[in-house]
């Protein structure tokens, strides 16, 4: 659970740290890629409708589906330009998005400088770890970033910070829910003896920022044509395959908090699909690249007919690979090579984090799988029990599906074959693509090139009683933690709705429990917390505040 305190903490430490070095930080924000053989004249775009948008065979539509669809093909300016172009609205709507999630974590006025002063700092040197062609992409899309926020950086260096979002979110645990979970299947493992595999990206900045989904189809003007599952604004990838039949996802591990950004994980994976074809070419990318938290990078290959992850940090690599008899590797949010098996913040990780719990729940399904098929890589996605099938509660991040994810997507390499959610979290209808038919010479027409004779069906538990229940003990979630920051009142019936609307999950009695703790309810809160403490808890420092509580009541209560 997202802790403002921490946050306000985290931003006082790094407050200290400005105070301590402010060096360095104008030439990162001077810095700019050196554009002078590039046409940087903005494109016109041609408004189709009022979700379709084109600029000559390049487009931006969105499908039935929910899903938008970009073609884009250029130069790095041209590709910037374009994307920054026909995704303006998209983009200015996810950086407002970001941004008001920042401002409901740092609501002062006062740390919310000491955050903007201090990303300044923190980037310093960011520019000297990103290919010249990246930055210029960037510089592209940056002539399209809103100037609302310029307060924070001008354009080109704020959407530059915004590429490594996904590093520091998983640095400052509490500033975003980062739980991945990825695996992979091929061999006797497969029902055709091909690669499979499978991934939920639990990235959460809010609801809104999984809203716009954008599927780019991106052909460079140097390297491989690829597909990536992002945003308006980011050219970086976290889930992408690319027309050599090469896969990339990444699962944030555990990091200590970095004093300087270097390369962003996501443009590492982003060279990768740009100019790998198999496994040992994308550790050779990955060994260039300096990179400032720790990352599992799931790799998939229709030329190995394998997946293996290379697990990078700031100070260690490895790569993980399973005997060839195995056919089957799974990733969640630890580290599993040689080279890091002595590594104490990865052991501590995964004895006290949930990552190990839906390593083995992954194992768990997988055996109970004969021979995997996308439809049945789909299932174990969208798997809420917990092990055992126990019931551990609707949003639990024990669980694969969290029912907070910003996609799930499903490969299938050696038939270029790709299927990526729609909404809500990965419980929508997967949309299917062939990139070979993508990839083929454009007609030109702005329309969807999704293969929907492919798809696989949305969950059916979207229909269910449980999943309304589900969205409604958010709402009062929402409710209750305003009322327990805030220090207002609810009265004790909506506190017994929350518990009955999610039963099962630790949380909605720990939240009750907390609320009566507040008002000085300790009967109360204490019968809250002893509920709670019989519940799977999500994480052992969780386990420990409930203990924490519950021992403290007891004394005071003589119970």
């Amino acid at each position: 659970m997202i802790s403002k305190r921490i946050v306000r903490t985290s931003i006082s430490f790094l407050g200290l740290l400005l105070m301590l070095s402010s060096c360095g930080i104008s030439k990162g924000l001077e810095d700019r890629p050196d554009i002078t053989k590039y046409d940087v004249s903005l494109p016109e775009r041609n408004k189709v409708s009022d979700s379709t948008y084109s600029i000559g065979t390049n487009f931006l539509t969105k499908n039935k589906h929910g899903l938008w669809e970009m073609q884009v093909k250029g130069n790095p300016m041209q590709l910037g330009l374009y994307q920054g172009a026909l995704s303006q609205e998209l983009f200015n709507q996810q950086e407002a998005v970001f941004l008001k999630k920042i401002d409901e974590l740092v609501p002062s006025k006062a740390y919310q400088n000491i955050l903007r002063k201090f990303l300044a700092w923190f980037n310093r040197k960011v520019y000297l770890h990103i290919d010249e062609q990246y930055k210029t992409e960037i510089y592209g899309i940056a002539q399209y970033a809103s100037p609302d926020y310029d307060y924070i950086a001008e354009e080109y260096p704020r959407v530059l910070y915004f590429h490594g979002a996904h590093d520091i979110g998983h640095a400052l645990q509490d500033l975003a829910l980062v739980g991945c979970s990825s695996f992979a299947s091929w061999g006797k493992n497969s029902k055709d003896g091909k690669l499979l595999i499978g991934r939920n990206f639990d990235f959460y900045a809010g609801d809104d920022f999984a809203k716009n989904k954008i599927i780019a189809f991106i052909d460079p003007e140097d390297g491989h044509k690829f597909m990536s599952v992002t945003w308006g604004g980011m050219i970086g990838v976290v889930s992408g395959m690319n027309d050599q039949g090469l896969t990339v996802t990444i699962n944030a591990g555990k990091s200590q908090f970095p004093l300087v950004a270097k390369t962003p994980v996501s443009l590492v994976t982003r060279e990768i699909l740009q100019y790998a074809s198999t496994i040992a070419e994308a550790i050779t990318i990955a060994k260039k690249r300096e990179v400032f938290v720790s990352e599992s990078i799931f790799v998939g290959s229709a030329k190995d007919k394998k997946a293996a992850v290379i697990e990078v940090s700031p100070k260690n690599f490895g790569v993980y690979e399973v005997p060839n008899a195995s056919n089957q590797l799974i990733c969640s949010n630890h580290f599993q090579s040689a080279a890091y098996a002595d590594d104490k913040k990865n052991q501590n990780h995964i004895l006290e984090s949930h990552s190990q719990y839906r390593y083995e729940r992954m194992e768990e399904l997988l055996a109970e799988t004969e021979k995997v098929t996308p439809e049945k890589v789909v299932d174990i996605l969208r798997n809420r029990e917990g092990l055992a099938e126990n019931k551990i509660g609707y949003g639990n991040e024990k669980a694969l599906n969290q029912m907070l994810a910003h996609h799930g997507i499903v490969f299938q390499p050696e038939d270029l074959l790709v299927w990526v959610s729609s909404s809500p979290y990965q419980m929508g209808e997967f949309v299917a693509y062939d990139l070979k038919e993508v990839f083929k010479a454009r007609n030109g027409k702005p329309e969807s090139v999704a293969n929907s004779e492919l798809n696989i069906a949305k969950d059916s538990f979207l229909q269910t009683e449980a999943y309304q229940n589900y969205e409604r003990y958010r709402m009062l979630r929402d409710e209750v933690q305003k009322a327990i920051s805030k220090e207002t009142y609810v009265g004790q019936k909506l506190l017994s709705q929350l518990t009955a609307l999610n039963p099962d999950f630790w949380e909605s009695h720990y939240l009750v429990g907390q609320y009566n703790l507040e008002k000085g309810y300790d009967l109360l809160a204490l019968r809250a917390f002893r509920e709670a403490e019989t519940k799977e808890i999500t994480t052992l420092s969780d386990r420990e505040v409930v203990e924490k509580h519950i021992k403290k009541l007891s004394r005071r209560l003589g119970k």
